[in-house]
């Protein structure tokens, strides 16, 4: 049956389909940018346009399922469904699938350079190793499921806060600032950087061995192996194999004596990553807090190729809304515009990353947090709440989108990798 429906010139359907067809139609309508009533309507009048019905599709358990279709085209279905005697469900379902068929999920859109992210501030404890593994996983979800993500206008007003506001008022735990979109799907490798392994062992992994190969061996040139023989996988489960760790070896609290004998100790970096970069899509290098030698071949590895855009890699800075923060920026941000000029290279700022972010911790918060919003270039690109369950991923040891898939952290990283890249 249909209703009339008074916005534009459609009418409201109510049919019936399967849990799955209508999942699959859900995640390609979003994979493809459109409605499901558009997706739903393209798929009836090609089906009315072929000479015959289509195999049959199990309809097995159909529930109800509503649409609104251009006036008269339900009609027209129905008349065809009669002629070909198949049911108004089968004959849906039949139209649903064909869609399904022409319009098969679209290939991932990959970096013909491959984009190096640096998360970096010499002040510790401000979060930079959840930003990365947060902004790793997000990018590595899977594209064919749909996964919760934070709008962009839901930031925005999260950056017009005023003193005082709540959470709520900043639109950060806003269901309705909420929208379902299909995974990036990309390849990510995570590189601990830092000496202390945070990141390693946040993500269940295993430090390296002292005496066996390391990044720091191969940035000193004394390798001892292949480092793509490092690399462990993250959670396949959950990431398809897509998401990877280059885990860290307490051998790079040496780094910076090691690197001071090396000639072009600046490129040190890309020339022990650069094998590994034809296999991923994004490498995320998780720096250590640090001004030293190891920072200035980070802050080298991330900046602009040639033929790569403004934008594409570069710096992502991690701080709190707090006093201290603000001057490790300031120290950070000078060591990075020197690096520039005494080596005539475009390090791009990916922008700044607000983490731990609680406004009821009163004036200190919200006036630090509208200080780094006033700071225009770089702009703010994310605002993290200061949650539970990222502190619970990292007690458990597990990835907080596989932990958590649904936290506000996990909606705000996902955010992020969307400002990000």
């Amino acid at each position: 049956m249909s209703s009339p429906v008074t916005s534009s010139d459609r009418e409201k359907v109510v049919s019936k389909l399967p849990g799955w067809l209508r999942q699959s139609l859900k995640i390609r309508a979003a994979q493809y940018g459109i409605e499901i009533q558009a997706a739903v309507e393209q798929g009836i009048r090609e089906w009315c346009g072929l000479a015959s019905a289509t195999a049959p599709v199990d309809t097995a358990g159909a529930d109800s399922f509503a649409t609104f279709l251009p006036a008269g085209q339900w009609e027209e279905f129905r008349q065809v469904a009669a002629d070909r005697r198949v049911s108004l469900i089968q004959g849906l379902a039949q139209s649903v699938k064909l869609w399904l068929d022409t319009n098969p999920a679209p290939d991932i859109q990959r970096p013909t350079v491959t984009r190096r992210v640096i998360v970096c501030n010499q002040k510790g404890g401000v979060g930079k190793t959840a930003i990365t593994a947060g902004l790793g996983e997000a990018l590595a979800e899977d594209p064919n499921s749909l996964h919760a993500v934070r709008v962009a206008k839901a930031l925005a007003r999260a950056l017009r806060a005023s003193e005082g506001e709540s959470e709520e008022g900043l639109g950060l735990d806003d269901p309705l600032e909420v929208e379902n979109l299909p995974g990036p799907g990309l390849r990510v490798l995570l590189v601990d950087f830092d000496p202390q392994c945070h990141l390693t062992n946040q993500l269940g992994a295993t430090p390296l061995p002292m005496s066996g190969d390391s990044l720091t061996n191969h940035m000193a040139g004394d390798p001892k192996g292949e480092l793509r023989d490092l690399v462990v996988s993250i959670d396949e489960d959950v990431f398809g194999g897509r998401l990877h760790l280059l885990p860290a070896c307490h051998d790079a609290f040496l780094l910076d004596v090691r690197l001071s004998a090396v000639r072009a100790r600046e490129a040190a970096l890309e020339r022990a990553l650069a094998p590994l970069e034809s296999d991923y899509d994004v490498i995320i290098v998780d720096c250590p807090p640090s001004l030293g030698l190891s920072m200035d071949a980070a802050a080298y590895y991330g900046r602009r190729r040639d033929g790569e855009k403004p934008g594409q890699s570069g710096a992502l800075i991690v701080v709190q809304a707090e006093d201290s923060s603000a001057d490790a920026y300031e120290l950070l941000t000078s060591q990075i515009d020197d690096l520039r000029g005494d080596l005539q290279v475009d390090i791009d700022y990916l922008g700044i990353v607000v983490n731990l972010y609680d406004s009821r911790r009163g004036f200190i918060a919200t006036s630090s947090l509208q200080g780094w919003v006033d700071i225009k270039d770089p702009r703010v690109v994310g605002v993290i709440g200061d949650l539970k369950e990222q502190k619970e991923a990292v007690r458990v040891k597990k990835p907080l989108l596989s932990y958590a898939p649904k936290s506000q952290q996990a909606v705000g990283m996902r955010a992020l990798a969307r400002e990000v890249l």
